[in-house]
Parts: structure tokens; sequence; C-alpha cells
């Protein structure tokens, strides 16, 4: 049996014996310390009011175990390093015996130099010492003057301590190591992840939770992820604490340690408790959907403005997970949830947080001022303004592409772009149009996106005429138009003027019947945004359907009404403009509306 090794002295041997059959405990691999073996340690270390370490291999087995003084306890250095991107294989456990497991600069420099697994503290409570504290730190990452990053968790409670998938952490620590050293060749692998749904068998705002799950897919294949499998779980109502149970997220964490697992991904927003204690279990990353679509866009984002609103909402949606986060580390080392304009804020304080939103809120109020200037502009001239709405990936880019002879980014995946595009549109009528593209909507649109993009969804709001881009060659096409709705009403648009604009009818069977059964649909209209075909159609229905048409009229003020003139010149595009003896003689372009209010000066024509 191995001995006890530093402060000895004034040790009874009874209390030698009894910390030397500590080696005969063997500590699961999965786990960081058996609460068993945590007690025993806090007991004895009371005891003899002496700080204790343990010394544990990855394969459970207690190498050392040394004693020290009241208030520190020696760590030794071990040898037989794994290399730059391995850890030690070692992880140490001492105790405090004020109480506290808080950590101190020794033990982060322990753990930094000796490269540890882990460095954890057992806060002494007595004399229930199963109430002690927990609190262990790791190493996170390499910042980019290769020194180590740590990063410390807790305190927990013994029981929560022994709840931590301790196994894949570490693992998960290693592959960030490796990912920052090995350069861009390595950081280019994919990453690998598993999807989670729950079917709770009531309403799922009409998707089912294959279909659900098979659009996650997608989301992840964009995020640039490589699903190697999905699971689902019928229950009731989520669990409060492990959203699909604690015996499933066990369960799971086995699946990932075998598959070499780096992400998990949930098909329902996690609240930041559910989120810390799945991440704590299967020692991996845990990522929920509004999560995976934020760091989509993140990617997307391209103008200020967008990246502006993506920070936004990311910090909108980190804020409440600040306190008590699982695997703070994984922030720190890249991959998806982990991207966008604002990451480096995402480890600051609330203080911080709340500080950059309020920035980060007059900086978009100052463009939603700009935008509002350009749109009176646009009424003033008597411009009409058409928006493209629809779900992701339905073809709106393609179709202001074919209308405008433009060539913005579109590409057949989700939210291919997200940065709004205006450009003019050429009407058969000979009149101009501001047709806008927006960002692609999606069932269950996180909030914090549809708060952050409200300056760019005004242009939605306060467009003349919706044009609804509807993929019919997509098997969910009547559930993406309600979900579309469903984010118009959202932001005050579902009232608007809309045309439905059936895309990629080149995809549908004629023989199934589909596009003869739509084509008696009032306001529609069957297209193929990418072939070219039914554009004539569509022109023509936006003419019929624009409420807006100015047209061209001579008026003469008596120059006793020259408050009238004034306004005109406020609200219309005056063309000309002249002084006569019998008042001002004025040619502008003046909507339905106007030339009813103006009727009593429009000149006959002779």
């Amino acid at each position: 049996m191995s001995e006890i090794s530093g402060n000895k002295k004034g040790i009874k041997d009874t209390v030698l014996d009894e910390l030397e059959k500590l080696y005969e405990i063997k500590v699961p691999q999965d786990q960081i310390i058996t609460e068993e073996l945590a007690v025993q340690l806090a007991k004895i270390s009371d005891k003899i009011k002496r700080e204790i370490s343990i010394y544990i291999t990855r394969s459970g087995q207690i190498t050392d175990i040394s004693l020290g003084h009241q208030e520190s306890v020696e760590l030794p250095q071990f040898k037989g390093r794994r290399g730059a991107i391995r850890l030690s294989g070692v992880r140490c456990i001492h105790t405090h015996l004020n109480g506290n497991s808080a950590l101190s600069g020794v033990d982060y420099s322990a753990l930094k130099n000796g490269k540890y697994d882990a460095m954890a503290a057992i806060g002494v409570i007595g004399p229930d010492f199963a109430k002690s504290s927990f609190s262990f730190a790791l190493i996170a990452g390499i910042d980019e003057h290769e020194e180590y990053i740590c990063q410390e968790h807790g305190p927990f409670s013994l029981s929560e301590a022994v709840d931590m998938n301790f196994a894949n952490m570490v693992s998960t620590i290693e592959k960030i190591m490796q990912k920052q050293t090995a350069g861009s060749k390595s950081a280019a692998n994919p990453e690998k992840a598993i999807l989670v749904a729950v079917d709770t068998g009531g309403p799922r705002q009409s998707w089912s939770t294959e279909e659900s799950l098979e659009e996650l897919k997608q989301l992840a294949d964009t995020a640039g992820a490589t699903v190697v499998s999905t699971f689902s779980q019928k229950r009731q109502k989520p669990d409060p604490a492990f959203f699909i149970g604690k015996g499933k997220v066990e369960e799971l964490a086995l699946f990932v340690r075998q598959e070499d697992v780096d992400l998990c991904i949930f098909d329902d927003e996690l609240s930041p408790a559910q989120q810390r204690n799945i991440e704590l279990v299967m020692g991996v990353r845990v990522v929920d959907r509004t999560g995976l679509i934020l760091d989509i866009f993140a990617q997307r984002a391209r103008s200020n403005e967008g990246k502006l609103q993506v920070e936004l909402a990311q910090l909108q949606y980190t804020l409440p997970r600040l306190s008590g986060k699982g695997l703070v580390l994984s922030r720190l080392g890249g991959g998806i949830g982990t991207r966008g304009p604002g990451e480096t804020k995402l480890e600051i304080d609330r203080r911080r947080i709340r500080d950059r939103i309020t920035f980060i809120k007059e900086s978009i109020a100052k463009v939603k001022s700009v935008r509002t200037l350009h749109r009176t502009g646009r009424k003033k001239n008597q411009i009409a303004t058409i928006a493209l709405v629809g779900y992701t990936n339905s073809g709106k880019s393609t179709l202001l592409n074919t209308l405008t002879a433009s060539d913005i980014y579109a590409q057949d995946q989700l939210f291919a772009t997200l940065d709004p595009t205006t450009r003019h549109l050429s009407l058969p009528d000979k009149q101009e149009a501001i047709l806008t593209d927006t960002v692609g909507f999606i069932q269950r649109l996180p909030h914090q996106l549809v708060s952050a993009f409200k300056s760019t969804l005004e242009e939605v709001a306060e467009a003349d005429l919706l044009l609804h881009v509807v993929d019919i060659s997509h098997s969910t096409y009547k559930k993406q138009i309600d979900a579309v709705y469903e984010v118009l009403k959202e932001i005050d648009a579902s009232d608007k003027e809309i045309i439905t604009v059936y895309n990629k009818i080149d995809k549908v069977d004629p023989e199934s019947g589909l596009l003869e059964k739509i084509k008696g649909e009032e306001n529609s209209v069957l297209i193929s945004a990418k072939k070219g075909i039914g554009m004539d159609d569509l022109l023509n229905l936006i003419v019929d359907n624009l409420s807006l048409k100015s047209v061209e009229t001579e008026l003469l003020i008596p120059y006793a009404d020259t408050d009238k003139a004034a306004k005109l010149h406020k609200t219309s595009t005056v063309l000309e403009q002249e002084y006569c003896d019998d008042g001002i003689r004025i040619k502008a372009r003046l909507s339905e509306d106007q030339r009813n209010e103006y009727k009593m000066y429009i000149m006959q024509i002779q």
C-alpha cells in the first residue's frame, strides 16, 4: 500500500491508517470524485485541522495523498506530460478548512504548471460533512500569448459534483486545445453533434417532432456541424431541471463519450438552469435552438447594422445565462454557439453587458432614424415600396435577382442572406418601385432576433405591398406559411396587402394536381424565380395591388393659400413651379388621396 506524504508531524498512526485506506477507493471514470471519498476527506481534514490533497488518475486510481498545514498543502509536480495539447491525466483535489471552496492563486498556478485535468477544492463544513461545498477549475484554452486560460466552476454541493461527467469535460478541453494549437486545418473540421427533442404529445405549433428535427438538422448543417444521431423522447411535459430527465441525460452522456461527440443541440429553448445541469452531466457543450439560430446569424451578418443587431440578440440571450454557466470553457474554444461580433463580450459581467446593450440600442436607433428619413423621402416622391417576406430558403433573394437583374448572394441554404437589400423595380405601367429583400423567417423565430431586428423588420411593416414567397415544393409549405404569418402578426404587419408567390413550381410534379389546386387562389401567382417562369404574371399582379399610384397633376393655388403650396413641397414631388398673376402654378405627382385634397386647385386641361 502507498504511504502518506507531506507534513505528518504529530499525526496519530490511526489517522494515517485511515488515510492509507483511501488508496483502496476507486473513483468511476466519469466522476471527478465520489461523495463517500469527499465526505471522508472533509471529516479527516477537520479532525486533524490540516489540509489534505489527493491525486487521481483518469482511470480513477488515487496515486498520492499528501498532508499540509492548517492553511495550505504542498502540491507536488507530476512527470509524464502528454504533449503540448494534452493534459497530465491527473486531477488534484484538496480540502479548505475555512468552509470556502473557492480556489486560490496558488491553486491556479499549480493547475497551469502541472497541466492537471482539474484543480478542485472541498470547503469543509461540519459536523454534517455531506454539506461541504465543492469547486473546481479547468484549463479552458490557450490565449493569443500561448498562456493557459483557466475557468473556475462552483461552488456546488457534493451531490452536484458527483453528477458531473468529468471524463467528457476533459475530452472537450483537449479537443479545444488541439484546435487552438493545430491551426486552421484542425479548426476547419466540422463539429460532431447530436440532436435532441421532446415530444409532449400536445400541439407543437402543428409541426411533428420528426419534421422539427429534420429542420433542426438543416440548421445544424448550415452552422457547420455534422449530425451523427438524433434522439427524441415522449414526455407529458419537459423536466424542469434536465428537460429530458436526468436518466436520459446520463444515457446520452454515455453515447457522447462513445461516439466522441462535441456538441448536443436541443430543439427547444432551454432555461439557463437546464442548460447548465445538462452540460455538467454530459460534459460537452449544449446549445438550444435559439443559440443555434443566433450562431447562424452571427456567421451571415455582413453589414455594420447586421452585426450590431446580431450582437444585441446574442447579449440579450447571454445575459440571463451568465450566472452558473455549465461548460464556460467551451465559450472560449470556438465552435457553434460561440461565434459572432459579440463573442468577446460573452464572458464579461452583467453590468458591462447591460452597458453594451444600451450602446448597441442607441446605435441601432441612429440607423433607424436614417431608415425613417429614407422612407419619408420615398413617400414624398410617391415611390411604392414592396417587401419580400417568407420562410427561410423559400427563394426571396433569387426572386429579387430575377426581377431587378441584380446579383446578390442567393444559395440553397437556410438564412443564406441576412442583411436587407433594396433595389429599384420597373413595373409594366412605367412606374418605379422599391423592392426590399428581408431576413427569412422560421418557426419559433427567437424573440431576441425579432426584438434586435425590429428596425429592419419595420421595412416590412411600412411597405405598401408584401410579396409572400412560398416554397411550394417543400412538404411542409402550409406550416411554413403559418409560421410566416405568426411573425408578421408579431411585427404588426399581418393586415398589409399581401400577394402569395408560390415559388419553385419547376420542382413540383405536374401530375400531382397541386399546382392546379393552387392556381385558383385569390391574389396568388405561380412562379419559378430561378427559371424566370411567371414573372410577367407577378409584375401585373403587383401593379393591380399597389394602392399607392401617383398621377402627374397641374394645380393653380391662390396666393391666399400659400400654406397649401408649402405643404405640397413636403408631401409630394413638385416637378415645376411658376408664380403667375392669379396664383402659383404647380406641376406635381399626387396620390389619389392628395388629388381629392387638392381637387379645387386642379387645373382643367383645355
